[in-house]
């Protein structure tokens, strides 16, 4: 055996054991001004040159991966390092879709109060004046009719009354007037100017259509089961964007670590070329192994540069989850916070998310806001029978003061009581609003019910993938570490002349599958949990989340 092929075996053992730190160092950062520290990409630190170098090739025997070869590690300058909470924290207070749903329910909030002025009083003031003159005319010695000035006649009025409805349907008003009334005639009754002074009360009571607090509070009831409505909508809001920050946060670990195993690889795929062209040089290998161990390098130095791509995209879907506008500022070292193993139970889960699930309590709310209608739309059949009742007191008086003193001695007075029916004739629109209530309240029900459906259907799912995430991690740690055994086996029997080159590639790459593959493992447990912590509803007690708006 060569010297070189010596080296070149301690190495490729230096590396492999070296491989989770170098991993684990891919979260750390880099300062932009000391190029030699390893890049926070990768995690690699700079390789040993071989023991025997080959002279520069002449520009006609370039290699057609010598740029691949010479090109330094990039170095990329971090940020502060963010931790899952610190981005769940984040996302809460910048998210758009949370700040969206919060100002929803602040419309749905302001819908409540506008439902409660119903019953606030109502003031009206009104003032009028007016003047008015008639002809008089007269007849001259001629039989002409000569036109004049007739009496003249002004009239100043002044009203003030205060209306109240009560949930029976009731309006009450109380008003009082003041009139004054002047004139040019010679003699009136009484003498002008006069004060005319009332006061009064009416009552007007519904007695069929819009009759009863069920009817008169419709409103208000379905004003405060939007609220709630809008309330539930936000907490599912926060569930979802948190289980997003989760699974993002989890992406992106994940395509920053596959970066540092594609840089790792090619690093290898380098050292390997390295070691075929020394071995050529002493007549042990052929230009076809170089060849292939070249074709190794381009490949590996492709996936590095697809790897860096998928990472920047995860970086940018992290940072629009976390309300980002600019994406100036680009997140620091990240790193999965271990998952404990999951005591799983269909029965225990299904329980808890039917009692925290959000959508459903929107649900329920949004079948009573049918309900309300199709109470409404009853009513809204019957005609529309109204009693009304009127009685109050006048005066009229020279002087303005008496007029007002003298208004309750009951000298004045009046009442009227009446009654008023109407109805539109078939009753079409009424008859049409009623079975487009009950249709709702019909669709509410099947939507409640697919609600249901689904919580079944997705805790059922989530428990299945979080079992098989537990398994599917074991047995793909199993098989990387397997499949490091069997690249360093095959190495040596290629060292020892017993295997090809392309046989030691394919093991290298079934190599940095079986650690992508490990990688993904560990992702997707990830993500099955927090799909599962998503319907159980778990996020606000683990995070201690605010799900008022």
């Amino acid at each position: 055996m060569t010297a070189p092929s010596r080296h070149a075996r301690a190495l490729f053992a230096a590396l492999l054991l070296a491989a989770p730190a170098l991993r684990a160092a891919d979260q750390t950062s880099a300062p932009a001004e000391a190029p030699a520290a390893p890049p926070p990409e990768t995690g690699l630190t700079p390789l040993p040159a071989p023991a025997s170098e080959t002279p520069p090739a002449s520009p006609a025997e370039r290699s057609p991966v010598a740029d691949i070869m010479a090109a330094p590690p990039p170095v990329t300058p971090y940020a502060d390092a963010l931790t899952l909470e610190d981005a769940i924290a984040q996302s809460l207070a910048a998210n758009f879709d949370i700040q969206i749903q919060r100002v929803t329910s602040k419309v749905a909030t302001e819908a409540e109060a506008i439902a409660r002025s119903d019953y606030d009083p109502t003031l009206a003031v009104t003032a009028s004046t007016r003047q008015s003159q008639g002809i008089r005319t007269t007849v001259d010695a001629n039989g002409n009719i000569i036109p004049g000035a007739g009496t003249r006649v002004d009239n100043d009025d002044a009203r003030l009354s205060l209306s109240q409805k009560i949930p029976l349907g009731t309006t009450i008003t109380g008003s009082t007037a003041l009139n004054r009334r002047d004139s040019n005639r010679a003699t009136a009754t009484p003498p002008d100017p006069a004060y005319d002074s009332d006061v009064a009360i009416t009552v007007r009571q519904p007695l069929l259509r819009g009759a009863g607090t069920e009817v008169n509070n419709a409103a208000l009831e379905r004003a405060k089961l939007g609220t709630e409505r809008a309330r539930a909508d936000f907490a599912a809001e926060v569930f979802s964007v948190v289980r997003d920050v989760e699974v993002g946060y989890a992406n992106l670990a994940y395509a920053r670590e596959q970066v540092g195993i594609r840089a790792f690889s090619l690093e290898v795929r380098k050292k390997l070329l390295e070691e075929i062209r020394a071995r050529r040089d002493t007549g042990v290998a052929t230009d076809l192994e170089v060849l292939q161990a070249e074709v190794g390098v381009a490949s590996a130095a492709r996936d590095l540069v697809l790897a860096r791509q998928t990472a920047r995209d995860r970086e940018d879907e992290l940072l629009r989850l976390l309300g980002q506008e600019t994406f100036e500022n680009p997140i620091g070292p990240v790193a999965l916070p271990p998952v404990a193993p999951p005591a799983v139970n269909v029965a225990a889960s299904l329980e808890r998310a039917r009692s925290n699930t959000p959508e459903y309590f929107s649900a329920l709310a949004a079948i009573r806001q049918q309900e309300i209608d199709v109470r409404s739309a009853t009513n809204a059949r019957l005609p529309q029978l109204d009693l009304d009742a009127t009685a109050g007191y006048t005066n009229t008086d020279r002087e303005l003061r008496a007029s007002n003193a003298n208004l309750w001695d009951g000298n004045g007075y009046n009442w009227r009581v009446g009654a008023s029916l109407s109805f539109p004739w078939g009753f079409r629109e009424e008859r049409a609003r009623l079975r487009q209530a009950r249709a709702g309240r019909e669709r509410e029900g099947f939507r409640l019910a697919q609600i249901e459906q689904s919580i079944l259907v997705n805790v059922r799912n989530a428990v299945r993938a979080l079992e098989a995430g537990v398994e599917n991690l074991r047995l793909s740690s199993l098989t990387a570490e397997l499949r490091a055994r069997e690249f360093e086996t095959e190495k040596a029997r290629y060292d020892s002349g017993l295997s090809t080159f392309r046989r030691v590639q394919e093991s290298q790459d079934d190599l940095d599958q079986a650690r992508l593959a490990e990688l993904q493992a560990k992702v997707n447990l990830r993500v099955a949990q927090a799909n599962l912590d998503r319907l159980e509803g778990t996020a606000s007690e683990r995070y201690r989340l605010k799900l008022l708006p």
